[in-house]
This record gives C-alpha cells, structure tokens and sequence, in this order.
C-alpha cells in the first residue's frame, strides 16, 4: 500500500499463521476498535513521522536529520476493517514460507522490550493506528521503501534491486 510516497506493508491481522494482536493490538488505539481485520506496518524516521503529520508541516531540520543518519526510527502501525485493491493498494499471492520470512522481517524491525513491542504512548495520526519504537537508522539510503523493499526481498518476493521511493516496488506488481 502506498500514499503515493510511502509504502506500507499490509497483512491480514490474524491467520492460522500469524496473529498479530499479541505483539500490535488495535485495542490499543484510540478508538480501542478490534473488529480490524488487516494490519499496515511503516518503517520510517521517528522525527518525520511524529513531527510531520502533513507535508506543510515538514521543517529543514526534521528532514536534514532523516537524510543525514542523525534520528532514530519508528514503525507506523495502522488497523483497517477493509481493504480495496486498486492502483495505491496491491493483492500479492505468497506462498507460506514466503509469509512467515516476511512476518520474521518485520517483527524484527521492532524494539522490543523483553517479548513485547516499544509502544510510543500518546502517538498517533488517527483513531486507528500507533507508533512503536524501531530498530534501524533512516538516512538517504535506508529510506521507508527500501524497509518495505527488503521485507519483499526477505520473502523471496518481486523486489527492486533497490529503491527510495514506492513507485519502483508498485512497477513489480503491475498487472
């Protein structure tokens, strides 16, 4: 999933191989809604996500820091009851092994404390999503979509030999 810039990763919330509420649960949100049934993890600079909610409020010195290695990280997590494929929301078919690498990934990008996930407590852009704290550094090249883009290489997926941006990891998933 993309919002044009940033990509997401986006997996059902709960299958018979993964579920995702005893390490992200969307009773934590605002809305304290569970009836989600997917899950969108973003990997990104702590600072831009937390002090850039829209583009107006982007400061020099906000990305300066995420280009230049100087911040740390944040993984943004967002709770949908629906998704609907379209040209900003792709369906990929995996096998299973290719799941469990990818859902490996991308718990390993978390901080952890002991077996639980670095909640960041009072963040967040909307009733249903959350930020938690992040392994990794972000810069100019380690950026949100080369996170995503290594998660599908992870996987043995279709991937960009590298990409900052989400239109190289959409172009493999053309139709």
């Amino acid at each position: 999933m993309t919002n044009g810039v940033h990509t997401d990763i986006v997996l059902p919330l709960k299958n018979e191989l993964k579920d995702w509420t005893s390490f992200v649960n969307p009773a934590d949100t605002k809305s304290g809604n569970t009836i989600a049934n997917y899950v969108a993890f973003g990997w990104g600079d702590k600072g831009f996500y937390l002090e850039t909610p829209t583009w107006e409020d982007l400061k020099f010195q906000t990305a300066f820091k995420a280009l230049f290695f100087l911040s740390s990280t944040a993984m943004h997590v967002t709770f949908y009851k629906k998704l609907h494929e379209n040209e900003s929301c792709r369906k990929i078919c995996i096998t299973k092994m290719s799941y469990k690498m990818l859902t490996n990934y991308i718990e390993s990008s978390f901080e952890k404390n002991g077996d639980f996930t670095k909640l960041i407590k009072g963040a967040a852009y909307s009733d249903n999503d959350l930020f938690y704290e992040a392994k990794g550094t972000y810069n100019l090249f380690r950026t949100c979509n080369t996170w995503a883009n290594s998660g599908l290489k992870s996987a043995n997926l279709k991937a960009c030999l590298w990409t900052p941006f989400d239109k190289g990891i959409f172009y493999q998933y053309n139709n």
